[in-house]
């Protein structure tokens, strides 16, 4: 945990080398392969993990026409908006704010952070991060950067083929997956002004949530969230950016997206 010390020092941090911020790399770097670009997107198909509740589906996709019989090759899909790696708009669980398509296109590119917190998840299924994760994250790396979006690394992506360990559903139908706290989402929101946060489960908040606090705080802020994103682990904690493109679906309450991060 952070010291009352650390917290009057971490100001300061913003202004000296010990958060030193790199600086973003070029669309030149990235279109010439000259900077590292990692995927942090799965592919869409039939065998991808969904939302286990009333109404949702797994995603579908049809063959309409082949090169072989047609001369074109084309397909028609359906999908609900929160499946695969997607983006969850904040008027996904706050009314008056902003849809997926009314996403100003500047927030979906942001520093990047990554917390690791496997080896809390690995004992525990039903670990949420904590604001002591976040405090620990600042000693190591500086202040967490304004207009970032916030990672949780839980190590959950190693189940994506298996749904059933995925969802991690017991008897009782309760799910098991890590999330966020409410305490750290507050003090992203409010003390560090983030763009949105993200997670490699199927929500960002844990579980056996009922009443999904994380979602409203976060959206009642008009910030996103990225749920069940991929290979962060092959990522850097900090020090890169991320680029995120969901589907502009007018008045959409979110859909699926391509998210990448760059770093030197």
């Amino acid at each position: 945990m952070m010291t009352s010390w650390q917290r009057l020092f971490l100001p300061f941090c913003l202004l000296t080398s010990c958060t030193a911020p790199q600086t973003p790399p070029t669309l030149a770097e990235i279109a010439s392969g000259q900077v590292e670009v990692v995927d942090l997107g799965y592919a869409l198909n039939e065998q991808n993990p969904y939302w286990p509740g009333e109404g949702y589906s797994p995603f579908h996709f049809e063959i309409l026409s082949t090169l072989e019989a047609d001369g074109v090759y084309s397909g028609a899909f359906s999908t609900a908006e929160h499946l695969g790696t997607h983006l969850d708009a904040p008027n996904h669980f706050e009314a008056g704010q902003p849809s997926v398509d009314q996403i100003r296109l500047e927030n979906l590119i942001a520093p990047l952070v990554v917390v690791d917190i496997q080896e809390a998840c690995r004992s525990n299924p039903d670990y949420r991060l904590t604001l002591g994760d976040l405090e620990s994250w600042e000693e190591q790396h500086g202040p967490i950067p304004p207009g970032s979006v916030v990672f949780a690394l839980t190590g959950w992506g190693q189940y994506w083929n298996d749904y059933d360990r995925y969802k991690n559903q017991d008897v009782s139908g309760q799910l098991h997956f890590p999330g966020f706290s409410e305490g750290a989402a507050l003090f992203l929101v409010e003390e560090r002004e983030i763009k949105g946060i993200g997670i490699d489960t199927l929500s960002v908040d844990y579980g056996l949530s009922t009443d999904y606090p994380v979602h409203h705080i976060v959206n009642g802020t008009a910030a996103y969230h990225i749920e069940n994103a991929a290979n962060l682990d092959k990522v850097p904690l900090s020090r890169a950016w991320v680029i995120i493109a969901p589907i502009k679906i007018e008045k959409g309450s979110g859909g699926p997206a391509r998210v990448w991060v760059v770093f030197r």
